[in-house]
C-alpha cells in the first residue's frame, strides 16, 4: 500500500503574503500607527491633559496651617509707625506692617524664625521682596529668635512698607507654603527645607495701631 502524499503546508502559503507585505512597509510606519493608536486611546479617556493642580486651602485668622516643618497660625495684621524691637526704623513716609503668628517647630532641631527659617514659609501680598524685614518674639522681644522643637511661640514678622500701601480695614492675603526636607550628599551635606509650594492662603484684616507705644495694642488686649 502506497503512502498518502503529505498535505501541503497551507498555513505557510496562507500567511506568506502578510510577511511579504510587512517586509515592504517602512519601519517608521509602524511607529506612526502605534502613535495614532495611543492618541486615539488617550482621547477616549480625556486626552493628554495634565493632572489638576491641587486647590489652595482658604483659611481664616486663627486657623492652623500644619506642615512637616512647622505649625503656623496667623492671628492678626497691624500697621504701626515703627517697630525698633524688630530692627525696623521706617522713614517719615513709611510704616511697618506686622503679621502676628503662633508658631510651633515640628522638626527635631532648632530653626530660625527669620531669614530662610520660618519666615520663608509665608509671604504677604503687596509687600516687596526687597522690603526691610525683621522677626521678634512677642513675649520677650528677642530679635531673630530660634525656635526649639515642639515649643510654641508667638512671633511678629514685620516689613517696612510705603505709607499708602496698606490701610486699616484692608483684607490682605497671607500665603503659606509647605517645604520639603532635602538631605545633601557628596558636595552638599546636612539637611535643609527647600522647594516651597503654595499650600494655603489666610485673609486677614489690617488694623492700624498708630504709634504702637502700648504693647497691648499690638496684641489686641488694649
Amino acid at each position: 500500500m502506497s503512502e498518502s502524499p503529505t498535505a501541503p503546508a497551507q498555513p505557510k502559503r496562507r500567511f506568506a503574503w502578510v510577511r511579504a507585505a510587512t517586509d515592504r512597509v517602512p519601519t517608521r510606519w509602524f511607529a506612526a500607527i502605534a502613535t495614532g493608536a495611543f492618541l486615539l486611546a488617550t482621547a477616549a479617556f480625556g486626552g493628554l491633559a495634565t493632572a489638576a493642580t491641587p486647590e489652595i486651602a482658604q483659611l481664616q485668622p486663627g486657623d492652623t496651617h500644619v506642615t512637616d516643618e512647622r505649625s503656623l497660625t496667623v492671628q492678626r495684621a497691624v500697621l504701626i509707625d515703627e517697630l525698633p524691637d524688630a530692627g525696623l526704623y521706617p522713614e517719615t513716609w513709611e510704616r511697618v506692617l506686622a503679621i502676628i503668628v503662633d508658631v510651633e517647630n515640628e522638626w527635631d532641631r532648632p530653626v530660625a524664625a527669620s531669614g530662610e527659617g520660618i519666615a520663608a514659609t509665608l509671604t504677604v501680598e503687596g509687600v516687596k521682596a526687597t522690603a526691610d524685614t525683621g522677626a521678634v518674639r512677642y513675649d520677650d522681644t528677642t530679635f531673630g529668635p530660634w525656635l526649639q522643637p515642639h515649643v510654641p511661640a508667638r512671633i511678629v514678622f514685620a516689613w517696612v512698607v510705603p505709607g499708602g500701601a496698606f490701610e486699616a480695614g484692608d483684607d490682605v492675603p497671607v500665603t503659606l507654603y509647605a517645604r520639603s526636607l532635602y538631605t545633601g550628599s557628596f558636595v552638599l551635606t546636612g539637611q535643609q527645607w527647600s522647594d516651597p509650594v503654595r499650600d494655603a492662603v489666610v485673609m486677614v484684616e489690617v488694623e492700624d495701631v498708630g504709634a504702637g507705644a502700648d504693647a497691648e495694642d499690638a496684641d489686641g488686649q488694649g
